[in-house]
This record gives structure tokens, sequence and C-alpha cells, in this order.
């Protein structure tokens, strides 16, 4: 993403640094490689013009590089950001943010990531979704109304923590 031809700024922290970079270098020796091998197969196999598995060889291979592209452009414009450098008065990026639901009163802990490290299913939410918008700059003890998909959710932060 751009602002104004500007390069956006990637904040990560310094574990989902590593894993992109581990992930960065699999895929240029091994996926490269493996890429290679299935094309040169596919080669082997006689006239390219009707030959399905090398145009999917081929495609595997544009696929393959278009990741790897994608991932040297978020390494490109990371920032590392550390949750001790942060303060602790208000919901923020890695903040940790402890919530109850007003309408079931279900408790639910969310901790707030860049998009990049984003992961639902293990309660990490972006702080461009709409929870995470909406709960950025909140305090302890407000009540948060969130628009969302499914409808509106209300909830009250009970604690933020690092």
């Amino acid at each position: 993403m751009t602002v104004n031809g500007i390069p956006e700024t990637v904040y990560l922290t310094r574990e989902r640094l590593v894993e992109i970079e581990q992930e960065l270098r699999e895929l240029k020796t091994n996926g490269r490689k493996s890429v290679a091998m299935k094309i040169s197969d596919a080669r082997g196999h006689g006239d390219l013009s009707e030959n399905a598995e090398y145009d999917a060889a081929k495609e595997e291979q544009q696929h393959l590089e278009l990741k790897i592209a994608k991932l040297e452009q978020t390494l490109s414009r990371a920032k590392i950001i550390e949750a001790r450098d942060l303060p602790n008065d208000k919901v923020y990026i890695l903040s940790r943010v402890k919530l109850k639901d007003l309408k079931t009163n279900e408790l639910h802990e969310y901790l707030l990531v860049s998009p990049e490290e984003s992961k639902f299913e293990a309660n990490k939410i972006s702080v461009t979704s709409p929870i995470g918008k909406a709960l950025l700059g909140k305090v302890k003890g407000d009540t948060v109304d969130i628009t969302v998909p499914a409808g509106l959710l209300k909830y009250k932060i009970l604690d933020i923590t690092r």
C-alpha cells in the first residue's frame, strides 16, 4: 500500500519479521528449485502448446514469484515494534485487550497487531479491522459500539495489558 506514492510502513514484531525472512528464504531456495524441476519434467513430455502439465507448472512459478515479491516488499517497509516501547494507558497496536460482550456477557481477549500479523483463530486482530479500529485509543472502562458485517457489537473494556 502507498499513501501519496510513499510506501506505507509495515509494523511487525521481531518474531513475525523472522518468520517472514525464513519463509522468503524457503521460497527462494526450495520453492524455486521445486518449480524448476516441475517445468523441466513437463518439458520432457513433448509439445508445449498442448501440455497442461507445463502450463500448470508455469502458473505455479508465477504465483511463487508473486509471493516472493510481496514478502520482499513487506520486508522493505518493515519496522520492528516492541510492546514494551508503547504506553499502557490506552489501546495501541500490541495491546492485549480484555472485553466483555454487553449483549451476551461473554469475555473476549484480543491482541491488536498489524494486518500482516493478524490471525483471528489465535485472537490476533488487525488494527485495521472494524474491531481493531474501534478499540484504538480507548481506555479501560470504556464502552465501545462496533459495527461489523454481522451487526452491532457492544463491548466494555475490562483490561489493557502488554
